[in-house]
């Protein structure tokens, strides 16, 4: 024990290298485990063991290192510490190529980024560059691009390194790096193609290319607890208004605080004194389910009568509900129902057999809709973490407005010429971001009094960011990165841009939605810490240039390209004798860093100043994640769900106006799914003055009031809905009609 605690103690620093390839970095998805061994002074990757060519499993599990002697691990290093690397010039390289008369070695970590392959399976062998296995391609075979449909970013059909393309599906095509990630975390049981299922083929063909499927089960099914959450009934009280005082979680059975389900869904509820019921046994529908009858014409102000059999068993009594139709009215060719797809909506057996339902209370409330293909759901998902992060984003928006005075500036705007009378009402000396902002559109002749200035303002914002988007300070076409205006800059017309965009968001507008990711890095992060990519070249010239010099295949028609484009490289600083076809990597990389970053440093100091305004920048810096969703993707469109999620429903004393919720629903159902001349932009514009949600939200929040009146009013300056209250759902749906579409109308004429 004493020697083993002073080997602890004379522990080497140069022991946390791994002895196999000199590497100290600690990347388990890479190199796999890094193992320390104090009392063998020994530090391995447990790649590196595994490729090595010189060393086999001689011993048990337990003995040594997963088999691996460590006398043997001795020898290995030693017989590698007489080979040189091929790629680093090192000493150490104990990989070597499995290709007949091929002398290269090279270290684990080398061969990864010289793009060697390592088989991981049978007898671990290992390929260099030039004799590593490629995938066949036929003539047949799409070019172009599609979507990995693992991470849903674009991927090229090309023949190379970083691309895999499925063996058992035509189209389906993967980044090497996403394919590695789901294969590390699936395990060897799960790890299948994610378009079609197929396991054997798919795997087989993954290990032939160099992808390690770990022998273990799923990263999910070893995670402790994982799916505790399904076995849990909904305990939950969904009611606009809850008259709980121990909050809407509390639940006593057997009194009036005790929560009922819906009887429907399963997967919304209420306390019985919440919804004015008496019993338990009185059914109660969510308000999502009973606008599916409203729509259907099968919901009237009935009770709905539980089916009494009793069927006795084992001396107990069975109540089943009487089922109710489940899927609402949809025209053909409807876009989408957000009933229908949302998570609140059971996942049921709909075979022909399954004609009862258990009680709400009996059953499991899933996530996942029987009609929502697994794509879909994928993109659900993606879309409900984008609406999370926005909604921290309106948060963080409303402290900034804390600035806000009630102080205001007026800007007289033209929307004709909407950006050069921006540029001088942002430029007047009494304009300060703190004020609060007034817009008067100067060439707006006989404005309707309904056009008040909240809906100038919104309109103008959305001009602006508009101009933006498509002004010659930007380049590209879906992601966009700064361009170089020399003229813009002498004008500092960069700095303006960015304080336009940051009192935009604070003030109400929308956010831009167009940034590139590596515009959105350079600016949260620095431009020094950030690699660009192909993509982030707009100039077509440019890109096929790098392009050539990327897929360049030997080393003469490399040397020939660069000297076809020696003045541009030797403009771009990139000019230099190349010997060996591996520094067109360098090279490609060179070239985009200085023509995506380098070169246009100065715009991106002056854009990163002027969004430091309000303090946007700063929270941007420390919030880089939320605002990603705002700044490098486009708003979510319109849909019936987030209108009606939007609006809060004044309940009336002297109205009931649970009818009148259901008739509301139905409506953006049908607006939706293009059963009405307006649309759910139209809708927002007529109560609010503006056709998107801003970034910040709506002050005050939008809300709904059921009245007896003969058509809805629009009231902006509260953002108010008053809505008639009608005997049918068509005469509810023809006045809305009616008054939006004229209302609407009169002010753009």
């Amino acid at each position: 024990e004493e020697l083993r605690m002073s080997k602890m103690n004379n522990f080497d620093v140069q022991s946390t290298f791994c002895v196999l390839c000199g590497w100290t970095d600690d990347c388990p998805e890479k190199y796999g485990e890094k193992r320390t061994y104090v009392e063998y002074n020994l530090t391995v990757h447990y790649y590196c063991l595994l490729m090595s060519s010189g060393i086999w499993q001689r011993g048990g599990e337990d003995e040594g290192v997963d088999g691996f002697l460590i006398t043997d691990i001795r020898k290995e290093v030693n017989r590698a510490a007489k080979l040189k690397c091929n790629i680093c010039k090192r000493k150490g390289a104990s990989i070597g190529c499995v290709a007949p008369k091929c002398r290269r070695s090279y270290h684990f970590p080398c061969g990864l980024q010289r793009e060697c392959i390592f088989q991981f399976m049978e007898d671990f062998r290992s390929y260099c560059w030039e004799h590593r296995p490629v995938q066949e391609f036929t003539d047949k075979e799409p070019r172009g691009a599609s979507q990995c449909t693992i991470c849903l970013d674009l991927v090229e059909h090309l023949q190379v390194y970083t691309v895999l393309k499925s063996p058992c599906c035509k189209n389906a095509w993967f980044h090497r790096e996403c394919l590695q990630y789901q294969a590390l975390s699936a395990g060897i049981f799960f790890f299948r193609c994610t378009v079609c299922n197929n396991k054997d083929k798919f795997q087989k063909e993954m290990l032939r290319m160099g992808i390690h499927i770990p022998e273990r089960d799923a990263s999910w099914e070893l995670e402790e607890n994982a799916y505790q959450d399904l076995l849990h009934c909904y305990q939950h009280c969904d009611v606009k208004r809850c008259l709980c005082k121990k909050g809407r979680d509390y639940n006593e059975p057997d009194s009036k605080w005790e929560i009922k389900r819906c009887q429907y869904c399963g997967s919304r509820g209420t306390h019985l004194a919440c919804s004015s019921m008496k019993s338990w046994e009185q059914n109660w529908e969510c308000m999502e389910c009973r606008s599916i009858f409203a729509k259907s014409g099968k919901y009237n102000k009935r009770k709905k009568r539980a089916l009494a059999t009793s069927e006795k068993k084992n001396g107990t009594t069975c109540l089943l509900e009487e089922p109710p139709p489940k899927s609402p009215r949809q025209s053909p060719g409807s876009p989408r129902n957000f009933l229908l797809q949302s998570p609140k909506i059971m996942c049921q057996d709909l075979s022909p057999c399954s004609h009862l339902e258990l009680p709400a209370s009996n059953r499991v409330t899933m996530s996942l809709s029987p009609v929502m293909s697994s794509r879909n759901w994928s993109l659900s998902l993606r879309h409900k973490h984008l609406r999370a992060k926005r909604r921290e984003v309106c948060n963080i928006l409303k402290e900034l407005k804390a600035q806000v005075k009630t102080k205001t500036t007026r800007l007289n705007i033209s929307a004709e010429n909407i950006w050069s009378s921006a540029l001088k009402g942002f430029r007047q000396r009494i304009f300060s971001p703190t004020n609060t902002i007034e817009v008067n559109f100067s060439n707006c002749k006989n404005r309707s009094k309904t056009n008040t200035s909240a809906a100038s303002k919104y309109h103008f914002f959305q001009l602006l960011m508009l101009h933006l988007q498509n002004s010659s300070l930007f380049e590209g076409s879906f992601g966009k990165n700064l361009s170089l205006d020399f003229q813009a800059v002498k004008e500092n017309l960069y700095f303006e841009a960015g304080r336009m965009i940051a009192v935009s968001m604070v003030h109400g507008g929308p956010s831009p939605g167009f940034f590139s990711k590596t515009l959105f890095r350079c600016v949260v992060y620095g431009p020094e810490n950030v690699k660009p990519a192909l993509e982030d070249v707009a100039d077509v010239d440019v890109a096929q240039t790098i392009k050539t010099i990327k897929y360049a295949n030997n080393l003469s028609s490399l040397q020939s390209t660069l000297q076809d484009c020696s003045e541009f490289l030797a403009a771009a600083g990139c000019l230099r004798p190349v010997t060996a076809l591996c520094d067109k990597n360098v090279l490609v990389n060179d070239i985009l860093i200085y023509h995506v970053i380098k070169r246009i440093a100065l715009p991106l100091e002056s854009f990163r100043q002027g969004l430091k305004t309000l303090g946007v920048l700063e929270k941007m810096q420390m919030h880089p994640d939320v605002f990603s969703s705002i700044l490098c993707h486009k708003p979510e469109r319109l849909s019936a769900e987030t209108v009606c999620d939007l609006f809060t429903i004044h309940s009336s004393s002297d109205v009931n106006n649970v009818e009148g919720a259901d008739f509301w629903m139905g409506y953006l159902q049908d607006v939706e799914s293009g059963e009405s001349v307006v649309t759910l932009e139209d809708i927002l514009l007529f109560v609010t003055g503006s056709c998107y949600v801003p970034s910040i939200g709506f002050d005050p929040e939008p809300t709904i009031k059921f009245l007896h009146i003969r058509y809805p009013i629009g009231n902006r300056l509260l953002n108010c809905l008053e809505l008639p209250i009608t005997k049918t759902y068509q005469q509810f749906k023809n006045t809305m009609e009616l008054t939006i579409r004229n209302t609407l109308r009169v002010e753009r004429e």
